[in-house]
C-alpha cells in the first residue's frame, strides 16, 4: 500500500477518533442540566435559598433524593411525591411524617407554600 494511502487512513481513523471523543466529553457534561427542572445550584431564587438551607441536606443537592443514615430519602423531582396535591406537599412540611421533621416552627406559612410551588414548578417543570 503507498505511503500516501496509508497516511489517508490513518488521518481518517483520528478524526473518527477525535469525533467519539467530542461526542462523549459532551455526554459527560456535568454542568448540563438535569432532564427534569432547574439546577439548584445554579439558582438565585429566594425558593431555591430555601431548599438549600433546610431540604437539601436529606434531599441531596438537586433534590433527586439520597440516603441518610442508612434510609433512602425520595427525590423531590420524580417519583411518589408527583401523586400528592400540593396540602398534601404543605402538610409533609410543615408537621413532618415518616422520618422527615416539621418544620412549622422553622418556616412560616408563606415560606412552606413557597417550596411546594418550587417543588412543583422549578424542581418537577410543571405550571402553577
Amino acid at each position: 500500500m503507498p505511503k500516501i494511502q496509508k497516511r489517508k487512513i490513518i488521518i481518517a481513523k483520528l478524526i473518527v477518533i477525535l469525533i467519539l471523543l467530542t461526542i462523549f466529553a459532551f455526554s459527560c457534561d456535568s454542568k448540563k442540566p438535569s432532564s427534569r427542572g432547574i439546577r439548584i445550584s445554579e439558582t438565585k431564587t429566594y425558593e431555591a435559598s430555601l431548599y438549600r438551607q433546610n431540604c437539601a441536606v436529606c434531599h441531596g443537592a438537586e433534590a433527586y433524593g439520597k440516603e441518610v443514615d442508612g434510609k433512602q430519602v425520595p427525590s423531590l423531582r420524580f417519583g411518589e411525591i408527583e401523586k400528592k396535591t400540593d396540602q398534601e406537599i404543605y402538610e409533609q412540611i410543615a408537621f413532618g411524617k415518616n422520618l422527615m421533621p416539621s418544620f412549622k416552627g422553622q418556616l412560616t406559612d408563606e415560606d412552606i407554600w413557597r417550596l411546594v410551588r418550587f417543588i412543583r414548578r422549578d424542581l418537577q417543570g410543571k405550571q402553577q
